[in-house]
């Protein structure tokens, strides 16, 4: 294997390493958020869906339990798979917030609409970093 070669594939493990832990940390976060200010997420509940607050609650527990499961190369795989999953259950949320923009005086039309494509980035970067055929031991 050539020194490029090999250059190249250490910083893509490096790459991978950085994006698997800010990922897991930003996971954690969001999560944790969700128990500290639960009236800012019930406002993205599409209206209509029972229990808002509940489902805040439930959402940002499998936010922490995810990004906890991302760390553990044991569960890694099975953590993607979970917040993939989370990931496409809150898309419709996302969407509601970009169709009443005007709900939302703390974003931009532009940023709510901006997010949705967003959530395709984040599930492919999910994806490569728990799901994908590689090996996983990225630590």
């Amino acid at each position: 294997m050539s020194k490029f070669h090999s250059s190249l594939r250490r910083l893509f493990f490096v790459s991978r390493s950085v994006c698997l832990w800010l990922i897991a940390g930003l996971f954690m976060l969001a999560g944790l958020n969700h128990f500290v200010s639960p009236d800012f997420y019930v406002q993205m509940i599409p209206d209509g869906w029972p229990k808002p607050r509940r489902l805040v609650f439930i959402s940002g527990f499998f936010e922490i339990l995810g990004g906890a499961g991302l760390l553990i190369e044991r569960l890694r795989k099975v953590a993607g798979f979970g917040l993939i999953a989370l990931l496409i259950a809150v898309f419709p949320a996302n969407v509601h917030m970009a169709m009443h923009a005007d709900r939302y005086n703390a974003f931009s039309p532009t940023a709510l609409i901006a997010r949705l494509p967003f959530q395709a980035i984040l599930i492919a970067l999910v994806w490569w970093v728990a799901c994908s055929r590689r090996k996983h031991n990225v630590e």
